[in-house]
């Protein structure tokens, strides 16, 4: 079995854009801080990922569900921390 460079491509382009994620996530996490993060982008990026999912099910292709589930569970995690943060901000005297 030869590994086609669409293959090596597109491994390399999930893991990157799943990587991309964990920074922003863990920066949040530690400062308990998201602020800076823009709502309607991250509201965007989930629904964007829920899409891509039902297009890689449409297409029956796994390799874009499996990268587009992980990328919708991170920016997920980064939507939800926004929201608990700014309401954690907003009782603050």
């Amino acid at each position: 079995m030869a590994i086609e460079m669409a293959d090596v491509v597109g491994t390399a382009a999930g893991l990157c854009s799943m990587a991309s994620f964990t920074p922003q996530l863990l920066k949040i996490w530690r400062e308990k801080d998201a602020s800076s993060i823009s709502l309607r982008m991250y509201v965007v990026t989930v629904t964007g990922f829920s899409l891509w999912i039902a297009y890689g099910v449409l297409l029956g292709s796994f390799p874009v569900i499996v990268t587009n589930s992980v990328c919708l569970v991170l920016s997920g995690a980064i939507l939800a921390l926004k929201w608990r943060f700014a309401r954690r901000e907003d009782h603050q005297p």
